[in-house]
């Protein structure tokens, strides 16, 4: 082929990849499934490695990612609609059911309600005096958007409730789905029935809703404002009694031995019914036990998925690239021949890290086994040495950052008395251009700013454009340039600009999050936010030297100190924080206002009885008090469990601070 001829070719596949990134994001009507989309993006892209003419169009113009929904009004979730951890093998499990032992801090015997894990759409319903009142979407999990008109359409979601026993408010939670039959007479509008729940939902006229077969499964509560039910199974036979269809396949386990025996079970007949599923989901089925486990940040500790087995494939490995990530760490990936995997094409397929490949030997030109296990980054099983040709060198890992030339090194653990596995570039702060692409990206990802349309192939295009070479600068976009890009425009660049000044109101949690400081994660984030409480006392941490206070916060050891020192010791890190302090709206911590425990700092030392020091601290927070990890003035009761530290009970004795046994702090909280 000709250069024109070349060119002509790449032009047509990027309009074609427009065209679906707009059925996709912006109309929620696809027309080909993922692996059609992949091989066509794939296509590009092998155009691109091929033809070095055609780089300076590169596809990264024309994905915008999701654009700001203005169809539907938004609503925030009394209680969080969390996703849920999962568990692909027995010792997940067992680990899954350890850990909610320890966190109740008693030997007890737990059964679990169980239900298929459909693959929809999760919605929310929320009754008032009987009456639908809101149907919301579930959206980040904190915010929803309200569907209410077209969740109306489904026959199997009542309107009104006859029943006396139904509570003033509640709030309902569901998947809704197509069958498969249902599904095969639309299949030429949508790739898949989850597509087509997803787009039926996002409609802005709710009678093409309702010409879509979709059907809704009750499976649990968020809100209830008289709740009388003892366990979970309970509350799903009301659920039918009340006029919502619930699983046939609900049950309740007593071990996890059982659910074992169960998943292999089930898990041979879901080809057989007439949705889709990709899993079992197993929850504590005691509603107190529910409600005393809680949750962390992004899953609930009572529930998990258990997904089915995993699919895998063989292919040819044809390079290894080295990523650098946002903490300097240097993850090797390996580059194969497209293969499908489960109805996904895969062309890359994480090694893990320097270790991972030695002990496996992977090399270059390897027949390598790839497993793709749910939402899991596809990964390399082992190697089959048979197809190994005697020319196939080892593979040498870079002792330099392959971005910006610093010596890597693999850090030295204290605790474990060994080099870390990973090995990482030792520069620091944005002066490595990869590491401050990753920092963006995380500053911009959904859990820290939330800037729908920026997405990470958005942050590379722009940063090789030179709009954004730091945070700030996302602030300060020439948005007119923006919209002469190619694959952009006036509307595009308009919901870009929307988003980005949207994502000005920011908590501070959210905040201290967005920074990408090592070891500071979305439950460390929040727990300097309580501390600190606002911006100006946390930008004092770092301007007046008082970082080291901070290892006074129960859950933060020295290793988040140390992080958080070297963080404020570099000047680009400064510089950033403070120009963010003044762009954004930094919202102060919510603090709990109302409780019998107002103002009283706690620290426990010894062995606590029929209850964990994770679930006694929830306990004080729910109350308005506050936990320190070190003995100083500022404590006010020390609470003793079975042999406690006589180094602090001492300490708290010289200061006159107040000691307290188990049974005293009870009773204190009566």
């Amino acid at each position: 082929m000709t250069k024109e001829q070349i060119k002509k070719k790449y032009k047509l596949k990027l309009k074609s990849l427009n065209k679906h990134n707009e059925l996709y994001y912006d109309k929620s009507q696809p027309v080909i499934t993922d692996a059609e989309y992949d091989v066509l993006k794939n296509e590009i892209i092998d155009l691109e490695k091929k033809y070095s003419f055609l780089r300076n169009k590169n596809l990264n113009n024309l994905q915008v990612g999701f654009r700001p929904s203005k169809s539907f009004e938004k609503y925030k979730h009394k209680v969080p609609m969390l996703s849920l951890s999962n568990a692909f093998k027995e010792e997940d499990l067992k680990n899954f059911e350890k850990k909610i032992i320890n966190y109740l801090n008693e030997k007890i015997k737990i059964d679990y309600s169980v239900e298929p894990k459909i693959d929809g759409i999760s919605a929310s319903l929320t009754y008032i005096n009987k009456k639908l009142k809101f149907g919301v979407s579930r959206g980040d999990g904190e915010t929803g958007e309200i569907i209410t008109e077209n969740l109306k359409t489904i026959q199997d979601i009542p309107l009104e409730i006859k029943k006396d026993n139904f509570p003033k408010e509640i709030e309902i939670r569901g998947e809704v789905f197509i069958k498969k039959k249902d599904f095969l007479r639309i299949k030429d509008k949508f790739a898949n029935p989850r597509n087509a729940a997803s787009g039926s939902l996002r409609q802005k006229d709710p009678k093409e809703t309702s010409k879509i077969p979709l059907k809704f499964i009750a499976y649990t509560f968020g809100f209830m404002s008289e709740n009388k039910f003892k366990n979970q199974s309970d509350f799903l036979n009301e659920l039918k009694s009340w006029g919502f269809l619930t699983s046939d396949y609900n049950k309740v386990i007593k071990s996890t031995d059982d659910l074992l025996i169960f998943h292999e079970q089930f898990e041979k007949k879901r080809f057989n019914l007439n949705y889709d599923i990709d899993g079992l989901v197993y929850k504590v089925n005691n509603l107190q036990l529910q409600k005393r486990l809680g949750f962390t940040s992004n899953a609930p500790r009572w529930a998990i998925a258990h997904k089915f087995s995993a699919d895998h494939a063989y292919s040819e490995i044809l390079n290894i690239d080295i990523q650098v990530g946002r903490t300097g760490a240097l993850t090797p990936v390996a580059k194969v021949k497209p293969v499908n995997i489960g109805g996904v094409v895969v062309s890359n397929a994480t090694l893990h890290n320097e270790d991972e490949i030695i002990r496996k030997d992977i090399r270059i030109g390897d027949t390598v086994k790839i497993e793709r296990a749910g939402d899991v980054i596809p990964h390399v099983l082992e190697v089959d040495l048979k197809k190994r040709k005697k020319t196939q060198n080892k593979f040498i890992f870079p002792t330099i950052c392959p971005s910006c030339g610093s010596k890597t090194e693999k850090e030295y653990n204290n605790i474990t008395k060994k080099f870390d596995a990973v090995r990482r570039c030792t520069n620091d702060g944005y002066t490595c251009n990869k590491i401050a692409i990753e920092k963006i990206k995380h500053f911009i990802s959904k859990d820290a700013m939330n800037i729908d349309g920026l997405g990470k192939k958005v942050v590379e295009k722009f940063w090789d454009l030179k709009f954004i070479k730091l945070p700030q600068d996302i602030y300060n976009l020439d948005y007119q340039k923006i919209s002469s890009l190619d694959g952009w425009g006036s509307q595009s660049a308009s919901n870009l600009k929307f988003s980005i000044e949207n994502s000005k109101k920011v908590t501070l949690d959210k905040f201290i999050f967005s920074l990408g400081i090592r070891h500071i994660g979305i439950e460390n984030a929040k727990l300097i936010a309580d501390f600190t409480k606002n911006i100006n006392i946390f930008l004092n941490f770092f301007k007046k030297d008082k970082i080291k206070e901070i290892i006074n916060i129960d859950g933060i050891g020295e290793t988040q100190v140390k992080s958080l020192e070297k963080f404020f010791q570099n000047k680009t890190n400064i510089k950033v924080v403070e120009k963010l302090s003044e762009i954004l709206s930094i919202k102060d911590r919510e603090v709990k206002s109302k409780g019998k425990l107002k103002n009283v700092s706690f620290m426990f030392t010894g062995k606590l009885q029929n209850i964990s020091r994770a679930e006694a601290k929830s306990l004080i927070e729910e109350n308005a008090g506050s936990i320190v990890s070190s003995v100083t003035n500022k404590l006010d009761y020390l609470v003793t469990g079975e042999k406690p530290t006589n180094r602090k009970v001492e300490q708290a004795k010289n200061l006159g601070i107040k000691i307290l046994t188990q049974k005293e702090w009870s009773d204190l909280l009566n």
